[in-house]
């Protein structure tokens, strides 16, 4: 018997021979596509060659290995995944590469094909169900398994196949009755072509309603007439029908009694004495008083908290009387000023609206050029006015009033208790002074539509009529501070403090008699934080008898005396130069931002402001306060004197005014900064902070911009920022917050594009971008006149003020916004403290695995010579077993082979 195998095995390697004589070559990198016998109903199944090399490898010898009594053998993929890195492609499993790769076990069924059934001499299953089904084949009944013996003595040379011959159909006429039920078109239908110009494909298409009559054609009646060519023909059809039960309608009709009329008297019913003290001692109705006593006291106690008389529907509502679509998100146009008249190549710097009056804001200018170029054309720059410019919505050619300064204006506010009085700082570091009192009536009387009623608001542009006299208003400033005790540098920032309180030289804080606003506070880039007041000294110094000499002199009638006792003598109060703790540089200043900072200037607190400046003097208030250094104040206690501060590296300083004295020197000396908001104690922003303002609606959420993102912080949160943009596609230049919603804030780009961020709809990205003009944004200030009309004055690098109409979806609040979005920030700042929390518990992770794999190096270098012999030795008995292992798998030698092959290692 033992030649018989061998006559089986030589066709089969022959057959491999020619196989892979005739197989194509494939170029280098192209992988052969496996053979599948889905077509078979096998998709399970792959065909494979396998050479008597791999044969021989793998175990898997026919008539050897395999029988027909096991014709299959399990092979570790692992093996298979070994041979293809030690031959390629030569291995014959290459074909079905990334089948057995992707096969989920470790265990790949290969089967012996003896009859050639699936074209080759092997197959494998590369499914783990295909596997299953191959050991545990489902049941045949015992008809089919006969039918199967039969089937298997008959030889299949005997069956021919005969396909199935066409028949002639005999008609029995089934067609007539499904020809007479069938419905079939009795009207010719009618064809439509619609047609349209190509230019007009894809345009924009507006739907609105118009008066049918006004338009010709555009009311056309159909009456209806009679047809006779148009006749409708009444076919009858088959219907069947389903006999029911049969069905009766019954009804009833109630008697109607005739109506009388009668009288009744009735009394309440008492109950007698006695009977109240049966029903006093009775147990069930104490009983049910304890049961229903708390649940009524509940009750009442909901009756006093809660208003049952509120109309929820009413709540839910929103205001009907606005202007323009709620749909509309965009900024509309409203105007737009550009001075005319001066023709030099000017930005405007900063921007203000009258708190007061409506349709009036201020603008500062300033000639474009560096410093360098400043330096240049000084001579030139001392022949042209530096200039504050007041617009009107009356007369966007011609401005209401200018204020000169002495140098280019960078920064300016108008006072909260005496819109009338006005500070600005200059480029060359200087403070100046305007009293626009003797013209308030001028600007008051401006034809703007401005008095405040809603019909003049609503009045078009082309009916209002501009001031008739249109002769130019120059207004000199009244006072400047010393150049030699003020700033060095150009101010970039000024505040005035509220009126209700002061501080001294020291920074501690007091209360404010007069309760007018009389201290100011600048930032320079020099590195200082000054504070100023604009009261006179009680004590007065005899002055020099040149001096006395000067103030002779006449001064001109146009320019008010108003701090006249403060020209070129106005020295700070107090000075803080923020240093940056242990290296001697310090921080430079560009925006700071005040605890009561305000924001909004209130127009029901014009009078009181009035009566406040009259009660304190009749002719000139200013000249008639006495300073608080000269009076004996009563202290604030637990005022917060900290603020913010901005500076050009793009750090953001939360520091003190107040002043300490050294322990050493007994020098006042500013104190180091509390704090640096930072992130990982790096900057924030990757440029100036042009921008940090307090929320109107929050008084600890502050607002940063600078350089190319955003910055939202929450005070004494010094973890990091609440919300941090990525980097904008251009630098941002300016940034507000929204008067009225909580949730949006504006900012200005460097290439013209404002970007609006609403919190309640995106906070990784502006919710939408409108281009305002071709150039640099350089200042933004929203302006509230009316509960249904808010303006936003945005400010270019070529010096022209576009003034802009809120839409109705950016100017009023959706329900409940205020909570949601301080919801919102308690989330981030949770978010915050276990991002915090997360980083201390990885760092103290990292501390212990140092320590630890710092003892396995000392251990390590403790060891004996002959623990290390040890330990090396054994590593190399591993390595053996490990390398015959490989060997043995790979079939490179035999058991028997074994004992030798280690004797001789």
């Amino acid at each position: 018997m033992a030649p018989k195998p061998k006559k089986q095995k030589n066709p089969g390697v022959k057959k491999e021979i020619k196989q892979d004589k005739n197989k194509e070559i494939l170029p280098v990198g192209e992988e052969e596509e496996p053979i599948n016998m889905e077509s078979m109903g096998h998709p399970e199944i792959y065909p494979l060659v396998l050479t008597t090399k791999t044969q021989e490898i793998f175990n898997c010898r026919i008539d050897e290995d395999l029988t027909d009594e096991q014709p299959y053998k399990l092979l570790k993929k692992q093996d298979i995944l070994a041979d293809f890195s030690n031959r390629a492609a030569v291995s014959d499993f290459h074909p079905v590469k990334k089948i057995i790769q992707a096969y989920p076990g470790d265990e790949i069924l290969l089967v012996y094909d003896k009859d050639f059934k699936y074209g080759l001499n092997f197959y494998i299953i590369a499914t783990e169900e295909g596997k299953e089904l191959y050991f545990n084949p489902p049941e045949v009944p015992e008809e089919q398994e006969e039918y199967k013996e039969f089937k298997e003595l008959v030889p299949e040379d005997v069956f021919i196949y005969k396909p199935p011959c066409s028949k002639p159909w005999i008609s029995l006429g089934s067609e007539k009755e499904i020809e007479e039920e069938s419905v079939k078109e009795s009207t010719k239908q009618i064809t439509y072509m619609i047609s349209r110009k190509r230019h007009e494909f894809g345009a924009p298409i507006k739907f609105s309603d118009q008066n049918a009559s006004s338009v010709k054609d555009g009311y056309i009646e159909c009456t209806a007439y009679p047809d006779r060519n148009f006749v409708i023909k009444q076919l009858e059809k088959d219907v069947g029908m389903q006999a029911i039960p049969q069905v009766m309608d019954t009804s009833t009709q109630t008697k109607w009694a005739y109506p009388k009329t009668a009288i009744m008297q009735y009394y309440p019913r008492e109950f007698l004495e006695e009977e109240k003290e049966i029903l006093k001692q009775s147990k069930p109705l104490a009983d049910f008083l304890n049961n229903t006593s708390i649940s009524v006291e509940i009750a009442l106690q909901q009756n006093e908290i809660t208003n049952t008389f509120i109309d929820d529907w009413k709540c839910l509502a929103e205001e009907e009387g606005t202007f323009g679509d709620k749909t509309d998100t965009h900024l509309k146009e409203y105007q737009s000023f550009t001075d005319l008249h001066n023709l030099t190549e000017k930005m405007v710097t900063c921007v203000s609206w009258h708190p007061h009056i409506y349709g009036l804001i201020a603008v500062s200018v300033a000639v474009r050029l560096s410093f360098e170029e400043r330096v240049h054309f000084s001579g030139k720059l001392l022949l042209q006015p530096s200039l504050i410019l007041f617009w009107s919505f009356s007369d966007p050619i011609h401005p209401q009033l200018m204020l000169e300064s002495p140098e280019d204006i960078f920064c300016f506010k108008f006072c909260p208790s005496n819109p009338n009085i006005i500070a600005g700082g200059c480029i060359n570091g200087q403070i100046v002074m305007w009293d626009i009192t003797a013209h308030a009536d001028r600007i008051e009387n401006i034809k703007t539509g401005g008095t405040r009623t809603k019909k003049a608001t609503l009045k078009p542009m082309f009916l209002l009529e501009p001031d008739m006299n249109k002769e130019e208003m120059y207004i000199r400033h009244c006072a400047v501070s010393s150049i030699e005790n003020g700033h060095k540098k150009v101010i970039t920032d000024i505040h005035w403090l509220p009126d209700t309180f002061e501080i001294n030289r020291m920074g501690s804080v007091f209360e404010n008699r007069s309760g007018i606003c009389c201290q100011l506070v600048t930032c320079s880039s020099d590195c200082t934080v000054c504070f100023w007041d604009i009261r006179p000294l009680k004590t007065i110094t005899p002055q020099p008898t040149d001096k006395k000499k000067e103030e002779s002199i006449e001064i001109p009638s146009d320019i008010p005396t108003t701090f006249l006792h403060l020209d070129l003598s106005w020295k700070p109060l107090s000075k803080l130069k923020l240093s940056k703790g242990e290296t001697s540089l310090d921080h430079c200043p560009t925006k700071i931002s005040l605890s009561d900072d305000r924001l909004l200037y209130k127009t029901q607190d014009k009078a009181l402001a009035e009566n406040k400046a009259m009660r304190s003097g009749e002719t000139n208030p200013y000249q008639n306060l006495e300073s608080g250094l000269a009076n004996m104040l009563k202290p604030i206690e637990d005022f917060c004197t900290k603020f913010f501060v901005g500076t050009e590296e793009g750090e953001v300083i939360y520091t003190d005014w107040k002043l300490e004295r050294d322990p050493e020197t007994g020098r006042l000396m500013t104190r180091k900064p509390v704090s640096l908001y930072s992130v990982h104690d790096s900057a924030v922003h990757d440029g100036a902070v042009h921008t940090i303002q307090r929320s109107p609606f929050y008084k600890d959420i502050l607002l940063t911009v600078g350089g190319w993102n955003v910055a939202i912080w929450k005070e004494n949160v010094m973890i990091g920022p609440l919300l941090q943009s990525c980097c904008a596609p251009k630098r941002y230049t300016a940034a507000h917050w929204s008067l009225t919603r909580p949730g949006v804030f504006y900012i200005g780009r460097e290439d013209g594009y404002i970007d609006i961020w609403d919190l309640l709809e995106k906070t990784h990205e502006p919710a939408q971008s409108q281009n305002i003009c071709i150039t640099m944004i350089t200042c933004i200030k929203p302006w509230t006149f009316s509960a249904k009309q808010q303006f936003i004055a945005i400010a270019d690098y070529y010096g022209t003020l576009h003034i802009l109409e809120i839409p109705w979806t950016l100017s009023h609040p959706s329900a409940n916004e205020v909570l949601i979005v301080s919801h919102y920030f308690e989330r981030e700042v949770k978010h915050l403290e276990y991002v915090r929390q997360r980083k201390e518990i990885r760092e103290k992770e990292k501390k212990e695995m140092e320590l630890e794999m710092e003892k396995k190096k000392i251990k390590t270098y403790q060891k004996t010579k002959e623990q290390l012999e040890a330990e090396l030795k054994a590593e190399y008995e591993r390595y053996l077993e490990l390398e015959k292992s490989t060997l043995f798998g790979l079939g490179l030698f035999k058991v028997s082979d074994t004992l030798p092959f280690m004797e001789m290692m």
